[in-house]
């Protein structure tokens, strides 16, 4: 039998959701977890809707699992006990056979928020940024993001991916409540993509690059013509959406 864990993070303690060798990551500590309370005799191994880097939070990630039996239904409160503050999982959900969290979504969403005003309790939750940023040049270039396009120039080499091209579904800029958000949705991501449009983005708004210019780099299909990476800090995987008829309610 197939199941999903829906989780939320905060990515500060952990070297972002992939296993690594010798460092902590948020896969190791749920895979351990649930391989305790299910006494599994093999590990228990997770597979994600996408691999969050260091630093990297998560508002809404998916993990499938196969066990063989049916889970005891206090499954999700003892997951919940053992597991750090850091990692909430959220829900258990029952997945269809074919249901893959990686290669089922349909879309993601992310989330990059920039504290324009200093507070003591947005360390490590966003990234400071007090700097004076056209909003109308912000949300000019953005838009010029939605639909197909090769991200080659926002992709960080050595990804494992067989081609760059994506269909952003929107991008744009939110102010509220002292923060700048950027929010975008697509099919599919790159790795080290959001962080490094965000940063690009940021040169238009504080004007050491035009929208001519921006437009030229997104067509240049390389990652030296692009401005460079914020700080994870701010980034959030917000949202992972899947056909309804692919997950169901467990217990």
């Amino acid at each position: 039998m197939r199941f999903a864990l829906e989780l939320a993070y905060h990515g500060g303690p952990w070297h972002g959701w992939q296993r690594q060798p010798n460092a902590p990551s948020v896969q190791q500590t749920v895979e351990e977890g649930l391989a305790t309370l299910l006494r599994a005799a093999e590990p228990v191994h997770l597979t994600a809707a996408g691999r969050t880097d260091a630093g990297v939070h998560a508002r809404q990630q998916f993990a499938h699992f196969d066990w063989p039996d049916e889970l005891r239904a206090d499954l999700l409160v003892r997951l919940r006990g053992l597991l750090p503050r850091s990692i909430a999982v959220l829900r258990i959900h029952r997945a269809d056979d074919h249901f893959h969290a990686r290669f089922s979504a349909t879309s993601r969403a992310y989330v990059y928020e920039l504290q324009r005003e200093p507070s003591p309790f947005a360390q490590g939750l966003a990234w400071y940024y007090p700097h004076a940023l056209d909003l109308v040049a912000l949300a000019q270039a953005s838009h010029r993001l939605q639909g197909w396009h090769d991200f080659g120039s926002f992709c960080r080499t050595g990804g494992a991916a067989e081609h760059n091209w994506c269909e952003v579904l929107y991008a744009r800029w939110r102010v509220a409540r002292g923060q700048l958000r950027f929010e975008v949705a697509a099919n599919r991501f790159l790795r080290g993509m959001v962080r490094a449009i965000v940063g690009t983005l940021l040169e238009v708004g504080a004007g050491r690059c035009s929208l001519a210019e921006f437009e030229a780099i997104v067509a240049a299909r390389d990652r030296s013509a692009a401005g460079r990476s914020v700080p994870p800090d701010g980034l959030y995987l917000d949202r992972v959406s899947y056909p309804s008829r692919l997950l169901s309610r467990w217990p």
